[in-house]
């Protein structure tokens, strides 16, 4: 068959689907059949799946005419999805094609939930496309004779590749790929992504610069003109002192009447602490939702998960309180509205949400923006018109993750074993190892075979050997077992079991949590009260419980940070406020000027021009607080720096606290701020001098390196059920760190702890470009009476740190009526 007649095929099951085929759709297929690599810009829910398993079928088709009767076993294609929800989803829309289209095409997944059993029969016979994850994708490299099983493997596709881009499973990718390459000569690669702000740079890393696969490929967009409806649910009564206790709890009645003239709403929270919390308030003053609502995220048990999935499917639930679990790809045609809770912290994010609704081509999709405190309607404001601009974040691609290196090359010589001259070019032409030396080469080499120069006396550190042929490969099978348990790049503290006496799983729990608790304290989680009774063998035991009041559980990294093209967005809404008419601005905007007045009143709204610095008393002592609005993590790492440079003018100490939109200095003396001003302490000179000594970057590195001596193997995990605690792993990743420190300070893993620290957590590039346009705004200093509107959600943030939820609303009231005055 020629092109024209399998596009034809595909187009006719098409219409025996009263369906039509989009643009983007056909001419992914034409370039697919034309044996073009590509990056397909889609968004999620339009017929993106279609778009590529299509033509894999199609070029099966035209490569055998008998396909009808006659069918060679073996894998041909693999679909990389990181998530494993979405994995049902499209092993159905690929067996349901392939079906009808008469091919005897078999689809398979695998992932950490495909039992023992499924993965035994699929060692022996490979279904013809894989769905799979990057982790389960290098545990099939590290099996014997894997060059085998992808001798005959035409296309890989990567599905949701922004998601992985921005991170080390990325980097995962992109070393399978340099492997898969080389044993697949007719190889196409496509990824699917949504829209990023740098989409060329996702298909320059997912294909390999300068490489042929790039020379050769297109980039197609779905040109779908997709409507995302945006409404804010602003409280009736506006507070002149926001704070941020209350997590949008407050507006609660004003959500149940969307959920109920809804078909289905998803309520989007930032924390499974927040989803958690909402659940529960929602049930306990509307009992009538009992049986209508459930909850979804990443630590409720995988068959919760699917049950919630279903059931919003067939619409037997009204409404799911969720976390970004839900974020990805999941089809769920019926849900009409999104509720997003709180400020999303990233447009990608908020339009990724929005699209959850309307999930059909041509609908409208509806988002209402409820505000966990009043100024965050400036964030809602702003996102209005990100959502005009289609202004998206890029992701940033991660370079030299030496760790991932580590843990590939024990991979290969797991397997099969390489011959280091065969696999450099490889890596090498990978975007993330693009720059690596021959001297870093030969580090790696070196490590992996003696471990490195200061622990050349253990042998558990020498896991490869060489062998007279010059191949690496481990041969030692327990050496082997632990590396094949540990592959994979995500690292958490050790998450427990929870579990029923009786036996039944509800899910999992950091350890850091419920090492706080003693028996008989009880707890909230998946939406139960639950008395902790014991925990034994990495499990936490459990019973119902009764009582009313309970610990929620709070997940580490549970708080993000803004996005900084949401700084920059936040930053043009207040400044649109800082103007003197109101003619043109928003609702939101509009809607705040009680809060605008009062700061104005007590201080100013900074336009572009200015750069704010608020000075006031109270009891606590003397706050000093600075306004970037610019993130929580730059706004950490800018006040530690601010603190130790006036500390070098006069001996004092602080107490830090921030938010996303500046931060506070709070200290028993005056500080004098126009000392700070004249010296120019905004500079950016000797900003990584001083940054080490003031943030004790060695402490946040040494914190970082245990995930990378986890990823390198370094450190083991443990055994299934039978975990290393992570105090342990903590200890144990510790003693490596200042054992490198001491005798090896050009060790590149422990070089790359500091990197990381400072590219990805501090985010020194923002940090610099902050200073730079401090430098040249005009510092207003203000000293105020009381706190203002704009330092409240800041103070309010640090004495939550201190009180329980309780006394810090007493707290606040108390304050609120001295300063309402």
């Amino acid at each position: 068959m020629n092109k024209k007649e399998l596009v034809t095929l595909a187009e006719n099951w098409f219409a025996g689907q009263d369906w039509k085929p989009f643009k983007f759709q056909k001419d992914t297929w034409d370039a697919y059949l034309q044996k073009k690599n590509g990056l397909l810009n889609a968004p999620t829910g339009s017929g993106k799946t279609f778009a590529l398993w299509i033509p894999i079928v199609l070029e099966y088709i035209r490569k055998n005419p008998d396909y009808t009767t006659k069918h060679k076993s073996g894998l041909k294609a693999v679909w990389i999805t990181p998530l494993r929800a979405l994995s049902v989803e499209i092993e159905q829309a690929a067996s349901r094609f392939a079906e009808e289209m008469g091919t005897q095409f078999t689809v398979g997944i695998r992932t950490g939930d495909t039992p023992q059993k499924e993965r035994a029969a699929q060692k022996k016979s490979m279904p013809d496309l894989l769905i799979t994850t990057p982790e389960s994708l290098h545990l099939l490299l590290s099996s014997k004779n894997y060059k085998k099983q992808f001798k005959n493997l035409n296309a890989i596709v990567i599905d949701e590749w922004h998601e992985l881009l921005g991170s080390k499973r990325g980097v995962q990718v992109e070393l399978a790929l340099s492997r898969l390459k080389t044993i697949s000569k007719d190889l196409r690669i496509w990824g699917i992504s949504a829209t990023i702000g740098n989409l060329e740079q996702a298909r320059e890393v997912l294909l390999g610069p300068n490489s042929e696969a790039l020379k050769n490929s297109v980039m197609i967009k779905a040109d779908l003109k997709k409507k995302i409806e945006v409404r804010s649910i602003i409280p009736d009564k506006m507070e002149k002192f926001p704070w941020r206790g209350h997590l949008g709890l407050h507006l609660i009645d004003e959500v149940v009447p969307i959920i109920k003239n809804s078909r289905t709403t998803l309520l989007f929270t930032n924390t499974r602490s927040q989803c958690e919390i909402w659940f529960q308030k929602l049930l306990a003053k509307y009992p009538e939702l009992a049986g209508e609502i459930a909850m979804h995220h990443g630590s409720i048990n995988k068959e919760t998960r699917l049950w919630v999935e279903q059931a919003i499917r067939n619409e037997s639930l009204k409404a799911v309180v969720c976390t970004s679990s839900l974020d990805l790809g999941v089809d769920f045609a019926p849900v009409e509205t999104i509720v997003q809770i709180g400020g999303p912290k990233g447009v990608a994010r908020f339009l990724q949400r929005a699209g959850r609704s309307g999930h059909q081509p041509g609908k409208v999709s509806l988002i209402y923006f409820l505000p966990t405190h009043a100024i965050e309607l400036i964030e809602a404001s702003a996102l209005q018109k990100a959502v005009e601009k289609k202004a998206v974040e890029d992701r940033i691609p991660y370079l030299m993750s030496f760790d991932v290196l580590v843990q590939y090359l024990n991979t290969l010589a797991v397997s099969d074993g390489f011959y280091p001259k065969e696999i450099f070019p490889e890596v090498a032409s990978t975007f993330c190892f693009q720059g690596i030396t021959e001297e870093e080469w030969q580090w790696i080499l070196n490590f992996i075979t003696k471990g490195s120069q200061s622990l050349q006396a253990y042998d558990e550190y020498k896991k490869v050997e060489i062998e007279e042929d010059g191949k690496f490969r481990i041969n030692d099978r327990g050496v082997a077992m632990r590396h094949r348990l540990q592959i994979g790049t995500i690292v958490s503290d050790a998450m427990l079991s929870v579990k029923y006496m009786k036996g039944g799983y509800i899910g999992t729990i950091e350890e850091w949590f419920i090492s706080k608790l003693n028996p008989g304290d009880s707890f909230t989680f998946a939406g139960r009260t639950l008395e902790l009774v014991r925990i034994k063998n990495m499990q936490v035991l459990v019973r119902k419980s009764q009582k009313k009041n309970s610990k929620i559980p709070s997940w580490q990294g549970g708080r993000m940070t803004f996005s900084a093209q949401m700084s920059e967005l936040l930053r043009e809404e207040m400044y649109e406020a800082s103007k003197k008419t109101n003619r043109g601005t928003s609702r939101e905007l509009r809607s705040l000027k009680p809060i605008l007045e009062r700061q104005k009143k007590e201080s100013i709204i900074p336009n572009s021009q200015e750069f704010l610095i608020e000075t006031f008393k109270t009891r606590e002592g003397f706050h000093a607080v600075f306004y970037p609005f610019e993130g929580r993590f730059v706004h950490e790492a800018l006040a530690s720096l601010l603190a130790y440079r006036i500390s070098l003018l006069s001996p004092i100490s602080f107490s830090i606290a921030f938010n996303d939109y500046g931060f506070e200095l709070l200290s028993d003396q005056e500080i004098d701020m126009q000392q700070v001003i004249d010296n120019n302490l905004f500079s950016e000179e000797y900003l990584m001098d001083d940054l080490y000594k003031s943030l004790n970057a060695t402490e946040m590195a040494r914190r970082k390196f245990r995930d990378i001596a986890v990823i390198a193997g370094l450190v083991f995990t443990g055994y299934p059920n039978k975990l290393v605690k992570s105090k342990h792993l903590q200890s144990n990743s510790q003693l490596l760190f200042s054992v490198f420190r001491d005798y090896e300070e050009d060790n590149l893993l422990y070089q790359q702890a500091f990197r990381e620290t400072f590219e990805h957590q501090l985010e020194e590039g923002r940090l610099r470009l902050v200073l730079e346009r401090i430098a040249e705004q005009n510092i207003v200093w203000r000293k105020c009476e009381k706190p203002t509107p704009f330092s409240f959600p800041i103070i309010t943030d640090r004495l939550r740190e201190k009180l329980s939820s309780e006394k810090l609303e007493d707290r606040i009231r108390r304050m609120l009526q001295q300063f309402e005055d």
